[in-house]
């Protein structure tokens, strides 16, 4: 056997080694793991992205038309009318490529919101919905065998909540409905067909948007400033939510050019003209900049917030000293313990009732015999009445009888003497 000498790096007696016991080394030359994020990036692209998008607003306001202006494409949908019993959800996924990038884009679309008289539990399909997807995902990271890297992620990254154009406040199904998905969702307002009102009645709308939005509590999504690069930009934007913005496919002639706008008696709003409104800002940080930090935000926040609640339902804590196993079996045994003490309270519970029916049927029964003595009684009676009667009946025939024979031995006589009387 050939030995082998083990050179170990030199370590400077001046740089004390930190607590943590990392030490730091400094490379005399290329040695190549700064490849690493071109190798990141070329998985990804490979393995395509993932995008879930709810669109939420009442009929009518324009959820739709806005989706198609977004992805420049048209969706197949049919409109919805205006007479539902309760609040429905459509999910749509799409195949989309740009350039070499691939999206698999599903649409959860808003059917028969804020068209019922109550209002008041609008928000519970929606919350639903959303449990139900962290659900699956759980369900599927829960399993022994995983599949994550295959598994279709139907998790809502966004929810673009549109706001109808009123000019004056909130109504209390968006501040109640608002509140309710904050903490499972990225809600980014927008202020749908925003060219309903004049740009003065606008900045005061947004106003006074943000500040019932802040007294009451709704957290909204704020676009990170973390990073360097999008940190002024991101946070420019969210001094500026909430978005307003006008959607339409239509194409119009402006100057020499066609450009998608609106097209009024008055003249043309320009859906991707920043003067006319946000539209191109809502693209921008929807799309361009923060969408893989608002999947980010869902695995890592709102999905995190329901896993913990979900396994501390089921008793596991990161307080206990327990290993899984043993909190399995522990939490298993409280099961146990826990049926055992319901079959014994059921148990005691059947125990009681058939003693109380054992009661019931004694007063049953003996209401039953009071009845039939007083019945025999009755019918003793009413046998002594009959007795009674039928001796009295019997008596007076006899005495009818006694009498018959008198008369009939009467009446022999007289006809007897009668007949003597004649042959004399």
């Amino acid at each position: 056997m050939t030995s082998v000498d083990v050179q170990k790096a030199p370590i400077k007696a001046d740089k004390p080694v930190p607590a943590s016991g990392v030490r730091t080394l400094n490379l005399s030359g290329h040695v190549g793991f700064d490849s690493l994020p071109d190798q990141l990036v070329n998985k990804s692209v490979s393995q395509g992205f993932t995008f879930n998008l709810l669109c939420l607003g009442e009929t009518g306001i324009g959820k739709s038309t806005l989706m198609d202006t977004l992805f420049n494409t048209n969706f197949e949908g049919a409109q919805s009318t205006h007479d539902l019993p309760g609040v429905k959800l459509k999910s749509r996924t799409y195949e989309l490529q740009e350039s070499n990038v691939k999206l698999k884009l599903t649409l959860v679309d808003s059917v028969g919101f804020g068209d019922q008289i109550d209002k008041s539990d609008s928000y519970k399909p929606l919350v639903d919905y959303i449990d139900a997807q962290f659900e699956l995902y759980l369900q599927e990271e829960l399993k022994v065998k995983r599949s994550l890297h295959n598994y279709h992620d139907s998790r809502i990254h966004a929810c673009l909540y549109l706001i109808a154009p009123t000019g004056h406040s909130l109504k209390s199904l968006d501040l109640v409905t608002m509140k309710k998905l904050d903490s499972k969702v990225n809600i980014i307002p927008v202020i749908a067909k925003s060219d309903t009102i004049t740009k003065s009645e606008l900045q005061k709308f947004k106003l006074k948007i943000m500040s019932e939005l802040v007294s009451n509590g709704v957290k909204i999504y704020q676009f990170p400033t973390d990073d360097e690069t999008i940190a002024e930009l991101n946070s420019t934007m969210n001094n500026q939510l909430p978005f307003a913005v006008v959607g339409s496919m239509d194409e119009v002639k402006v100057g020499n050019k066609m450009v998608k706008a609106r097209q009024y008696p008055w003249g043309t709003v320009q859906v991707e003209n920043e003067n006319h409104c946000d539209f191109i800002k809502l693209r921008e940080m929807l799309l361009r900049t923060n969408m893989e930090d608002m999947r980010d935000t869902t695995h890592s926040r709102h999905f995190e917030l329901y896993r913990r609640n979900k396994l501390q339902e089921m008793g596991f804590s990161d307080e206990d000293s327990m290993s899984l196993q043993d909190t399995y079996k522990h939490r298993r045994q409280e099961h146990l313990a826990e049926l055992q003490k319901k079959e014994e309270e059921m148990r005691q519970m059947f125990v009681v009732r058939v003693k109380e029916k054992e009661a019931e049927l004694k007063d049953a029964e003996k209401e039953l015999h009071a009845k039939f003595e007083n019945l025999k009684k009755m019918h003793s009676s009413e046998k002594a009445k009959l007795d009674s009667k039928k001796q009295q009946l019997e008596d007076e025939l006899n005495l009818f009888h006694k009498r018959k024979a008198a008369a009939a031995a009467q009446m022999a006589a007289s006809t007897s003497t009668l007949s003597g009387k004649k042959k004399k």
